[in-house]
């Protein structure tokens, strides 16, 4: 039998529309003349989506009793008997009723009609995929129980995104199209918040990337194609830690730019054996580069370069191939081949391939420094090994003259010499291998005690010994030398990440990353200097230098005076006292000087804006205030002085009624003056950190109560704030403060007839009060700005507006008592002032 195909619809969270397209395509399948079958379908109560069902057929649902309550589910049995063409089963995620069949997963009843024939079509959301289960609950604080496995919906031969953006979400819940009117405003203010649907939106839209992009290898293995398909620009530079690397990365950079949201991947090779030589201080300062353009840094580790490169770029589907001119002198070039980019050209296939001039083309390169794996006291070892051994060995051998062979007496010596070269290397070994063969000749070759010898066989088998204790020697001598390097490569690499690691766990000040250094390099002091002077006259130690940080005894204070010196650019410079460093250290060294100079940066560019934004938010503070005394001050000082003015004037007999007015005209005016000094000194207070906070748990409806008392605005404000609510901790003063100062505002710009809502919910360990305002709403580039002080979000405030500060003194009240604010839009209109306070325990 032919299995079912299966289609399902995903969605970002409830009410996308997942099964009213479901609907859609049943009905269409249907006017096509196909059997269709509503298996289960819930409508939630939706008249839109209860419409769509329309004249579809529908199978008869299973009740269950579980508990005492009845359930409804769908009767499996029954469709499989109907053995429709198209079955529409809604939530595939859903939890069975127990007793109610077979299966305890809807997925599970899905299978089960696939493998019957019939054909599916289905919805889930994205919260209910097992694989993103818990990362819903960390962005949402919603447990899901209900999961199906990302295994069954990657099956699945279709899988379509509904897709809605948050905003038009919340609208369609504010008009009641998702859930009851009851539930609108706990739903908008706890999962429907913009923030969640934004992150879940995103998360769809993921998935169903990685399971688009599966299906496209999927096709590609099934159909054998090893070619690139364009479906991205993928760019690739391969980089070597050479001194052309920036400029690679930046034409790489310039090529993805141009594609139109192309994509950079930056790619270094290392030999397989791990011990190529590589520039880790350049390679550091690179991938920093890379990634500061949008780019990823990927380390392979390959025999053959070129064929490695070749790999990962078709494994990434790339579509283009950077690489730099080659650094070899031509002579070279000529004789040692097309080296890494003519290699990688040929084995490019439909991968384009750029190879870039660079200013180092063509120069060669520094030949790497010739050292042993072993140390001098190995080797003297080695050399004692091989006196004692060897006369031991003539010794015993002269003593058994009669009983032992040439071939004999050459095994034992040929076993000295691997016993020395596993001592003392290749050196003491060749040494060894001389003295041996010399030995052999003058006490066991006939003629006896003279260096001449006339068998042709016995020469021969001189020379073999010597060939083969000197083969020997060099493969355990270059075994050792392998060993030690590898070993200091591990010792290198777990430095660096050591040092990697104090990076992330926030040790960014300059003395904490020195003393890491001096630490790792055993030495006295360590310093981090900078050239006196904009510009160096030249390159070397020599000139004034000024100490930026330094750590332990007598530091240096220039680069003479230290035992070891890391440049970092050609101003700073990091310097070490306390003994000389060899060649690989220093390589090192040369990585954690760059790191540093990365620290140093950040805390000067950290400085100057910290110095920059004082200035500038004074200056702003200074003309906001300015054009708040020029105005705001002044109107209501001169309506006081007109209303007073008019009242002692001698030539006019005021009634009783126009007396009343004057007087209240005045009032009111100082009213407005009063309020306005009282939110500039509170200011005042906030800026310079001398606002007294008395924290303590406090009982939100309280405080509720009594800011509307003091807002005036009683009857314009609907309030649900639960009397079960956990109280929070907070100033009860400021608290009421707050409240009152966003109730004013919500009022003054609500439109007549509508009123403003105040509703509290728990959400995990703290406390949400958000006050919403069916208004003009905050305009989008003004959120940013809109807890500032003198900040008013139009040219034209409503009546009774004063200057901006209101919600300022606000959020400045709210982080003072340790809480957060902020501001969203109201779905259907409006603006929503969110409070977040820590809930008591």
């Amino acid at each position: 039998m032919t299995r079912g195909t299966l289609r399902i619809y995903l969605g970002a969270a409830p009410g996308v529309g997942k099964t009213y397209a479901m609907l859609d395509e049943g009905n269409r399948r249907r006017d096509r003349g196909t059997d269709v079958l509503i298996g289960f379908v819930e409508a939630h109560g939706r008249a839109n989506t209860t419409a769509r069902i329309g004249a579809l057929p529908i199978a008869p649902r299973q009740p269950v009793t579980y508990r005492g309550a009845a359930f409804e589910e769908m009767d499996l049995a029954a469709v499989l008997a109907r053995k429709p063409e198209l079955v529409l089963v809604d939530e595939l995620a859903h939890t069975n009723v127990p007793g109610s069949g077979p299966h305890e997963k809807r997925w599970q009843d899905v299978e089960t009609l696939l493998e019957s024939g019939i054909n599916v079509l289905s919805t889930v959301n994205v919260q209910h995929l097992e694989s993103l289960n818990d990362v819903v609950e960390q962005i949402t604080g919603v447990p899901q129980r209900e999961t199906v496995p990302d295994a069954v919906v990657r099956a699945a031969e279709q899988v379509e995104l509904v897709d809605m953006t948050p905003e038009a979400l919340r609208r369609r819940m504010a008009h009641g199209n998702i859930y009851p009117a009851e539930k609108v405003d706990a739903a908008l203010g706890n999962y429907f918040r913009t923030g969640n649907l934004t992150a879940l939106r995103e998360l769809a839209l993921l998935w169903l990337a990685d399971s688009v992009e599966e299906g496209l290898q999927r096709y590609r293995e099934q159909h054998g194609i090893t070619g690139t398909w364009e479906t991205r620009e993928r760019v690739v530079v391969a980089l070597t830690g050479g001194p052309e690397g920036e400029a690679l990365i930046r034409r790489a950079a310039r090529i993805a730019a141009r594609a139109g949201g192309g994509e950079l991947l930056a790619v270094h090779v290392t030999r397989s054996d791990g011990l190529a030589e590589s520039g880790v201080a350049a390679l550091g300062a690179q991938r920093l580069l890379v990634e500061s353009l949008g780019g990823s840094y990927h380390s392979l580790v390959g025999e053959n370069v070129p064929q490695t490169l070749i790999e990962f770029a078709r494994g990434v589907d790339a579509t283009q191939i950077v690489l730099g001119a080659s650094r070899r002198r031509p002579v070279v070039a000529a004789l040692t081949g097309p080296g890494t980019g003519g290699t990688v050209a040929r084995l490019s296939g439909s991968i384009d391939v750029h190879m870039v001039s660079h200013d180092y083309a063509g120069r060669g390169r520094a030949l790497p420094s010739l050292s042993g794996g072993l140390t001098v006291r190995r080797r003297i070892a080695g050399l004692v090994t091989a006196a004692v051994m060897l006369l031991a060995l003539t010794l015993i051998c002269v003593a058994l003259r009669k009983h032992l062979s040439l071939a004999a007496d050459v095994s034992l010596f040929l076993l000295t010499v691997i016993v020395t070269s596993l001592v003392g290397g290749f050196y003491p070994a060749v040494a060894t291998a001389v003295a041996g063969s010399l030995l052999l000749n003058y006490y066991f070759v006939e003629p006896l005690h003279t260096f001449t010898i006339d068998a042709a066989g016995n020469i021969v088998a001189l020379v073999i010994f010597v060939l083969a204790a000197l083969l020997v020697s060099q493969v355990v001598d270059l075994a050792a030398r392998r060993s030690s390097q590898a070993a200091r490569a591990s010792a290198e690499a777990e430095t660096l990440s050591t040092f990697a690691g104090s990076l992330l766990r926030g040790e960014q000040g300059l003395p904490a990353l020195l003393e890491r250094v001096r630490e790792t390099f055993a030495m006295r002091s360590a310093s981090l200097v900078q050239r006196r002077g904009e510009a160096p006259s030249s390159t070397g130690p020599g000139g004034q230098w000024d100490l930026i940080a330094a750590v332990g005894a007598d530091p240096p204070r220039a680069p003479s005076d230290g035992d070891a010196v890391a440049p970092i650019d050609d101003q700073q410079t990091l310097v070490l006292r306390g003994r000389a460093l060899p060649a690989e250290d220093q390589r090192v060294l040369s990585a954690f000087a760059a790191q540093v100079g990365v620290a140093y940066r950040q805390r000067l560019l950290a400085e100057a804006a910290a110095a920059v934004e004082p200035l500038a938010e004074s200056e702003r503070q200074r003309t906001a205030l300015l054009n708040a005394v020029s105005h705001d001050l002044r109107t209501p000082l001169a309506a006081a002085k007109a209303a007073v003015t008019s009242l002692r004037a001698p030539d006019v007999d005021w009634a009783a009624g126009d007396r009343r007015e004057l007087l209240g005209t005045a009032d009111g005016a100082l009213d407005r003056l009063t309020e306005l000094v009282t939110n500039l000194l509170d200011l005042s207070r906030l800026q310079a950190g001398v606002l007294p906070v008395l924290r303590a748990p406090v009982g939100l409806d309280d405080v509720v109560s009594r800011a509307l008392d003091h807002a005036a605005a009683d009857n314009d404000i609907d309030v649900d704030v639960p009397p079960d609510l956990p109280e929070v901790i907070a100033d009860a003063g400021l608290l009421e403060r707050v409240i009152a100062n966003l109730v004013q505002n919500a009022v003054r710009y609500s439109p007549a007839g509508q009123r403003v809502r105040i509703a509290g919910s728990a959400h995990g360990d703290h406390v949400e009060l958000r006050v919403i305002d069916r208004g003009p709403g905050i305009p989008a580039d003004a959120v940013a700005t809109v807890f500032e002080a003198f900040q008013r979000h139009d040219d034209s405030p409503a009546p009774g507006a004063g200057v901006g500060l209101g919600l300022a003194i606000a959020r400045g009240f709210t982080t003072a008592m340790g809480g957060t604010i902020s501001a969203d839009e109201t779905p259907g209109g409006g603006a929503t002032l969110v409070v977040t306070l820590q809930a008591a325990t």
